[in-house]
């Protein structure tokens, strides 16, 4: 579908087809924490810093367009749970496709937490959301967690490939999910995935050059790019860290180049 394709190109780099994504719907689940609380100026930062798209709620929109520096995309994220609820893995709708279209999103993204109690309605909904999405020729980002009672590691390989592939069975156009740790098991994710897979960020890292080496590792093999949020917007050069993402995502350039590039002048 054309528009679909028009709207892609909005959040994924077209030479390349890798994606740099800075997801920012935290302020749901976790509250105003640092790096999101003046949202304007971190929308501006990363898109400054070559971000490809920004995430959040309908809610934040108005707050978060950026006001200057790169064009960037904006994907409307429907899915919410807060941490301090009874049970945060059971996210439920709070906004739809249309809300996407009236709000000028290039893309919609849905969370879903495969092995957790309310896994049953999480993929009622993203089955639903897909389909309004293939209505309206709207991309559809999945973000896809191996979470709940029964998932003892949810880096293992094979619950990551699993809820991977949940995304792209449900129709996604891109789907989310951990990377594994190591180039090996997480090319076993992606050869099971048959849509592009971007990582997450998760919890902050040690290091600069262990954000650089997950991104530059994913992509070899076989990833299409990044969705990193705290990694990104509570960094102490927020424009540097994405800068340097960017480049290794759609430059080519290796973990040390890219950290060269950015931090080695600092």
């Amino acid at each position: 579908m054309f528009g679909k394709n028009v709207r892609m190109e909005r959040i994924v780099d077209r030479n390349t087809g890798n994606c740099v994504i800075v997801p920012m719907d935290h302020g749901i689940s976790v509250g105003p924490i640092p790096g999101i609380r003046d949202f304007k100026k971190t929308v501006n930062d990363v898109s400054c810093g070559g971000a490809t798209a920004v995430l959040m709620h309908k809610g934040m929109v108005p707050h978060g367009h950026r006001t200057s520096g790169g064009d960037v995309g904006l994907i409307l994220h429907l899915s919410a749970s807060t941490d301090i609820g009874v049970n945060s893995q059971s996210k439920v709708l709070v906004a739809s496709v249309e809300d996407g279209l009236k709000l000028g999103a290039d893309a919609i993204s849905v969370h879903i937490n495969v092995g957790a109690q309310d896994e049953p309605k999480m993929l009622e909904d993203a089955g639903m959301v897909s389909s309004k999405c293939m209505d309206w020729g709207m991309p559809l980002l999945a973000m896809t967690y191996a979470r709940g009672p029964s998932i003892k590691d949810s880096f293992n390989p094979e619950a990551v490939a699993h809820a991977a592939r949940v995304g792209a069975e449900l129709g996604a156009d891109i789907v989310k999910c951990s990377y594994t740790g190591d180039i090996d098991s997480f090319s076993r994710v992606v050869e099971g995935c048959p849509v592009p897979i971007v990582i997450a960020g998760g919890p902050q890292m040690d290091s600069d050059m262990d954000i650089l080496n997950m991104v530059a590792d994913s992509l070899q093999a076989g990833g299409h790019g990044v969705s990193i949020g705290r990694n990104v917007f509570q960094h102490r050069d927020v424009q540097g860290i994405m800068g340097a993402i960017h480049d290794i995502c759609l430059k080519g350039f290796t973990a040390k180049e890219a950290y060269e590039a950015h931090f080695e002048s600092q």
